[in-house]
């Protein structure tokens, strides 16, 4: 039986059992630990919470993408299919199947998409005849050296995978677009349609867009964002949504953040890699959102300004970080997003810089 130490015995054996250097680790570690080297000191990150968030059309994106998540399903696969529902929903005019169409009627569709644990992204710009442009975007990321392709390079690549060329132009979306192409110019030789019925003029045609950002419990962060862009657009048209940086972006050491609205203003101040940027230096997912809305009003042309210097069009941001924290924000109150952090789907109110104006 080992006869009981004093606490001198004890600190003077600690002490004999390592180099200088390490007597006091020693004396605070026992007598155990003191035979080795000491171990050097690992900050462990803190475990991350699952968050999923999206636009607001993305309600039933964020309920599949965590529920497939939760099932250990890869994150970038996660926010794929989640999208997918709107992709594949012929009575979504935002994006997919029944996207509105370019100013010659055709869908041309864009998506994006981002892996952050190998740090892989894929796009396709102008797709045509393919629904789900995020599928192709993910093919992209995964087989092949190329971040892009485009146009007819981009429906072949997807023809090659096994994707069918189909028909994206539902007659609600052909009806849309007939009401448009009547009333285009006071002065051609269309009959003006009725006053009574919605025509959608040049600084109000939609924007649809679906972005979806997740992390999952082990902090793997992916992004993705598809859309049918600008409804009619001049042929060829692409917006932010397929540009990385711009529509979406990710960084897996941070966070994700995309965006909705009109693209060319997002573009040019980079908003994905921006509000992600944001985040790194501390800021709030939501900060992070409204500091990089406040640089895209700070860039855009003044044409597409107010009086006021308020901005002319609509632009929204949402973003997630490593820890699972959410936020977003668009240019105007009244906006919203839709999340998925452990509870239920559902929507929150974004910040924002301005009160809407009242319609007229």
């Amino acid at each position: 039986m080992t006869e009981p130490l004093s606490r001198r015995d004890f600190v003077k054996s600690g002490a004999a059992a390592v180099p200088i250097v390490g007597a006091l680790s020693a004396v605070a570690a026992g007598p155990a630990e003191a035979a080795g080297p000491s171990a050097p000191f690992v900050r462990r990150a803190q475990a991350a919470r699952p968050c999923v968030v999206a636009s607001a059309n993305g309600m039933r994106a964020v309920q599949r993408a965590y529920d497939l998540i939760q099932q250990g399903m890869d994150t970038l696969d996660a926010v794929v299919e989640g999208v997918k529902i709107q992709e594949l929903d012929p009575n979504d005019q935002s994006v997919g199947y029944g996207g509105l169409p370019n100013m010659d009627g055709v869908v041309q569709l864009d998506a994006s998409c981002m892996h952050g644990p190998t740090r892989r992204a894929g796009a396709v710009g102008c797709l045509e005849g393919i629904k789900t442009p995020s599928e192709v975007a993910k093919l992209v990321l995964k087989y092949t050296n190329h971040v892009m392709l485009v146009g007819e390079g981009a429906q072949r690549f997807a023809l090659s995978y096994g994707f069918q060329l189909e028909n994206l132009l539902t007659e609600a979306s052909r009806q849309a677009w007939l009401h448009w192409r009547a009333n285009r110019d006071a002065n051609d030789d269309f009959r003006d349609v009725p006053a009574n019925e919605t025509i959608w003029t040049a600084g109000s045609r939609p924007t649809g867009t679906i972005n979806c950002d997740a992390v999952n419990a082990r902090g793997e962060i992916s992004s993705v964002t598809t859309t049918a862009g600008l409804a009619w657009k001049i042929p060829g048209r692409v917006g932010d949504s397929p540009i990385i940086g711009a529509g979406e972006y990710t960084d897996n050491d941070v966070g994700a953040a995309g965006s909705t609205g009109l693209g060319e203003a997002n573009i040019k101040a980079c908003g994905g890699f921006l509000t992600v940027e944001g985040m790194r230096r501390g800021l709030a997912p939501t900060d992070a959102c409204l500091e990089t809305l406040r640089r895209v009003v700070a860039t855009t042309e003044a044409r597409l300004l107010g009086p006021d210097g308020r901005p002319r069009f609509d632009l929204n941001f949402y973003a997630v970080n490593k820890r699972g924290q959410f936020g977003g924000a668009g240019f105007f109150s009244g906006n919203q997003f839709a999340v998925h952090d452990g509870t239920e789907a559902r929507l929150v109110d974004g910040a924002f810089l301005f009160e809407r104006p009242p319609r007229p």
